[in-house]
């Protein structure tokens, strides 16, 4: 872990809401699904694990925090219960990884159930690729596979048993062959009774859709019916020359571009009255502009006791700055405009600003990716960041002050962590994201 990092975790606002792995057997078990990676196995008497089985306790032993995401593709997982199904992913290459566990797990959950009882599931989420070099390696990722392995082999003796089960009631003498009865009853003392356990995943193959990937620096990719859209730094190697006739390219440096495509499909609320008056998003971003102008024009102060009054006050002896920077000025013309007209004339405002005043559409698919790419033309917003992209926000706190990063926890708690549920709903109409 960075060494400025200590304070997020003592405060649960890393590696939060993961499961303790105490018991020696399942110490044993994941140390077998670590052994058949070519990993060696841990001596910690306990660690922490996420959904896909990562353990940053793990990683910080091995000193190697892809330990389970080799070239950050075809990610492995070890399953050591059904339980981890509820927990987040804290470490990934892809943000969609925590959705496609989320359905693997969701569908096989009988045979996880019935596997876990005696045995450690583990495998890669193989991609049709091994090592990605450009754009077109990410786009030739249209499905994943699950391929699904157990340490024990209770899953290649549940399909030998299944086989022999099925030549017993196919050939009429094969109950007389005691060599294959005997082996029968050897296996299900291993195995149970396969037609009561589902111990075969039966749905391993699931569609790769709209995703964020840290290759590259960072990259999204939307998938529409007639167009997928790639947003990132130019100089990814393969930007524009990836597929063109397919592919739209647009450059993450672009304010403009980048929101006209999101609101010409349709994933963003533009501002109107209708949510904005309800949400207190606009006073939101203000705050957070307010409080961002402050640490850049006194970086030494406390923050800690910061109330609104002192921050009107602050505004008003700052009055220079604050114009200068033209951001809390737009905000509060922004929320009159909609008060008196309902809406704001979006074509008028500065590209960059527009994203000051716009959320997700709720109700889009994309709309957990959409804020998170929102997050990443209004950095200062922290809140936002840290609920949307957590891997933009770690990257920032290593850049905080102490004193800033003080603050950052204290906001944090105060204000999301204190109500995650509600705080979302009411600034962005989110409810719990699909998958965890």
């Amino acid at each position: 872990m960075s060494a400025s990092r200590p304070l997020l975790r003592q405060n649960e606002l890393i590696y939060g809401r993961l499961l303790t792995i105490d018991q020696p057997h399942l110490i044993e078990r994941y140390n077998k699904a670590l052994a058949a990676f070519g990993l060696t196995p841990t001596t910690l008497p306990r660690f922490q694990i996420d959904r896909t089985g990562f353990s940053p306790e793990i990683a910080e032993e091995c000193g190697d925090a892809s330990y389970l995401d080799p070239n950050g593709i075809n990610r492995r997982f070890i399953i050591l219960t059904p339980s981890q199904i509820d927990l987040p992913v804290v470490h990934t290459a892809f943000s969609n990884t925590s959705q496609l566990m989320f359905e693997f797990m969701s569908a096989n959950r009988r045979a996880i159930d019935a596997l876990t009882i005696k045995d450690v599931i583990y495998g890669e989420i193989e991609d049709s690729v091994s090592k990605v070099e450009d754009i077109e390696d990410l786009l030739s990722i249209n499905q994943v596979e699950f391929k699904v392995l157990s340490a024990e082999d209770v899953l290649g003796k549940a399909a030998e048993l299944g086989k022999l089960v099925d030549r017993l009631k196919q050939e009429p003498d094969a109950w007389r062959d005691d060599t294959m009865l005997n082996r029968m009853v050897e296996l299900a003392k291993i195995c149970g009774d396969i037609r009561e356990n589902a111990l075969v995943p039966d749905r391993v193959i699931f569609r790769h859709n709209a995703y964020w990937t840290s290759h590259f620096g960072g990259l999204y990719v939307f998938i529409d019916p007639d167009v997928t859209t790639v947003i990132s730094d130019p100089a990814a190697p393969g930007f524009r020359r990836s597929r063109p006739w397919q592919v739209s390219y647009l450059s993450i440096r672009d304010a403009e571009a980048v929101f006209r495509f999101l609101a010409a499909t349709g994933r963003i609320e533009l501002p109107r009255a209708s949510w904005i008056e309800q949400s207190g998003y606009l006073e939101h971003r203000a705050e957070m502009v307010v409080r961002s102008l402050i640490r850049d024009a006194d970086p030494q102060r406390n923050l800690s006791e910061v109330d609104k009054v002192w921050l009107q006050t602050w505004i008003h002896s700052h009055a220079d700055l604050i114009a200068k920077d033209g951001n809390f000025p737009f905000l509060n013309a922004a929320k009159r405009e909609i008060n008196q007209f309902g809406q704001l004339k979006i074509d008028e405002v500065p590209p960059r600003q527009r994203f000051l005043v716009a959320r997700a559409r709720p109700d889009h698919p994309d709309a957990w990716l959409t804020n998170r790419l929102i997050s990443d033309f209004v950095p200062f917003d922290f809140v936002s960041r840290y609920i949307f992209n957590k891997q933009g926000f770690y990257r920032d706190w290593d850049g905080f002050s102490p004193g800033w990063r003080a603050h950052v926890v204290d906001m944090l708690k105060t204000t999301y962590l204190k109500d995650k549920t509600g705080f979302r709903a009411r600034l962005y109409g989110l409810a719990e994201r699909p998958g965890g």
